[in-house]
């Protein structure tokens, strides 16, 4: 039987990747997928596109996605832009009240816009909240507090997200939030993001990075460790594997783990279509933590 002339090449590899793609789809459907969006793949116009594509696909197959940003380079360029300095201590932004109306009119009323008109721009339906929103998200002050107005999660309330997933939008989520008192605060995506997968008892933890994963050698990419479980990931931190800017995303890992979701992933967001990767491939892409009770592959 000859092939119709009319059918590419390109249609036939089309459709075998989408009938690959089966099993995956029907595992995640219904399921829960948080992702925390940064890096380049906010930057870079081509990475941005391939994450907004993603997203929507990933809602239109079934799967409740969740998305919560940063936003520090555009940050710095407003406070630029009004000649106030951006100071950082011990990793953290120094968000004094004067930072902080920056930090919120940024992250809340643009960038978090821009991500749901991108979703919108693919035939994704996206809805945008910040952590305040709902009460979702209760906010503290992190640590003694010499760094301001940086907050830490106090408590998460995620029933204002469950129409929405449950209707098929995708909660695009930016990490402002208040105290008891009505305070706004500036806190961590990553920490935003776990926490989040944990109330929502997620199946999956991704964070969009700008390094391919863990690396046993952090100067050598073919040192990538794929798969790590939940004691291993606490024995890379002791042992100065993990350290420095990939402390805090593997520590976000461990917690969202030990409170029960499923997988927590750190990947490269500069590989076009991350996220696909991760979630409809057998080898998947970065790095995996997972609870002990789960086998480890070498």
């Amino acid at each position: 039987m000859s092939t119709d002339p009319a059918i590419s090449a390109a249609d036939t590899l089309r459709v075998s990747v989408l009938s690959e793609a089966l099993p995956y789809i029907q595992r995640f459907a219904g399921r829960r997928v948080v992702v925390k969006y940064g890096g380049a793949a906010m930057v870079r116009q081509d990475l941005r596109e391939a994450v907004f594509r993603d997203l929507a696909l990933l809602a239109c197959v079934g799967v409740q996605v969740v998305v919560v940003h940063g936003g520090g380079p555009e940050i710095n360029e407003w406070l630029g832009r009004l000649q106030i300095e951006p100071e950082f201590r011990n990793g953290l932004r120094v968000t004094t009240p004067e930072t902080m109306d920056v930090v919120e009119m940024v992250l809340v009323g643009r960038v978090n816009k821009q991500i749901v008109n991108g979703i919108h721009q693919v035939g994704g339906r996206a809805v945008g909240i910040c952590g305040s929103d709902g009460g979702l998200v209760l906010a503290r002050t992190y640590g003694d507090g010499s760094n301001g107005l940086v907050g830490d999660v106090a408590a998460v309330n995620p029933a204002v997200l469950l129409p929405l997933l449950e209707n098929g939008y995708i909660p695009v989520i930016s990490s402002v939030a208040a105290n008891a008192e009505g305070q706004a605060h500036n806190i961590n995506a990553d920490t935003v993001a776990g926490e989040l997968a944990a109330a929502l008892q997620a199946e999956k933890l991704i964070l969009l990075t700008d390094t391919p994963g863990i690396l046993r050698d952090r100067d050598d990419p073919g040192s990538l460790i794929r798969q790590v479980s939940l004691a291993g990931a606490r024995e890379l931190i002791e042992s100065g594997v993990v350290a420095g800017g990939m402390t805090p995303k593997t520590e976000c890992c461990i917690r969202a783990i030990a409170q029960g979701v499923a997988a927590a992933h750190i990947v490269d967001g500069r590989s076009p279509h991350a996220l696909l990767l991760e979630v409809f491939t057998d080898a998947g892409i970065g790095t995996m933590v997972v609870g002990s009770q789960r086998q480890i592959s070498s």
